[in-house]
């Protein structure tokens, strides 16, 4: 199973993206990531790892991993999260990026759960949501997740069988029509088999 943490810093994946793709899209991506960098501010990760470390991840699991070229998905890679987790409207990546861009973060935002709504039932509904998303929502999504269970063992024993369980649910069958990522979750099911069992509780 190949694990994408190289890119930490925006050098890095600058440095990156200039093996992969030519100059426009690298000086439109590298936009993108200053754009997020500003939003998403000081907010870590579960790991403590600082935010802007996944959104690169996500992004060089589809330069590097999945071949991807298309820059407006490499741009909604890097800001899949910015409407979710900051202050910024889809207005405003919008206005920035163009609205193909902002929709495909739509597809992918998880959004604030209501009066009397469940957060992780509104969660499980928004994924179940993206069985009718269109191929380049899909890709984006399937990035941020390889980013976010790559180093699943990282996580407390619970939290890695429930997200396990969510991925496999989920997930996975959103893969399997895509073959670079059919192949990469295959082997990341099989690497974590054992968070499918029940916990023992000797």
């Amino acid at each position: 199973m190949r694990i994408f943490t190289n890119w930490h810093t925006p050098a890095q994946a600058e440095s990156g993206l200039r093996e992969h793709l030519p100059e426009a899209t690298v000086d439109r991506v590298m936009d993108a990531v200053g754009f997020a960098r500003a939003w998403h501010g000081a907010q870590v990760r579960p790991t403590g790892a600082p935010y802007l470390e996944h959104l690169l991840e996500a992004l060089e699991v589809l330069v590097a991993g999945a071949g991807v070229t298309d820059p407006d998905v490499l741009t909604a890679a890097v800001l899949h999260d910015v409407v979710e987790d900051t202050d910024c409207t889809t207005a405003q990546v919008a206005e920035r990026f163009g609205v193909r861009v902002a929709g495909l973060v739509g597809w992918v935002t998880i959004p604030p759960a209501g009066p009397g709504e469940d957060k992780l039932a509104v969660k499980q509904a928004s994924l179940r949501r993206l069985a009718s998303a269109p191929h380049d929502a899909v890709l984006v999504k399937l990035a941020d997740r390889v980013s976010n269970v790559q180093t699943l063992r990282k996580l407390t024993p619970d939290k890695q069988r429930s997200y396990y369980a969510q991925t496999v649910e989920f997930i996975v069958p959103l893969a399997e029509a895509e073959p670079w990522f059919a192949t990469w979750y295959q082997d990341w099911s099989s690497a974590h088999a054992d968070l499918a069992a029940p916990p023992d509780r000797r």
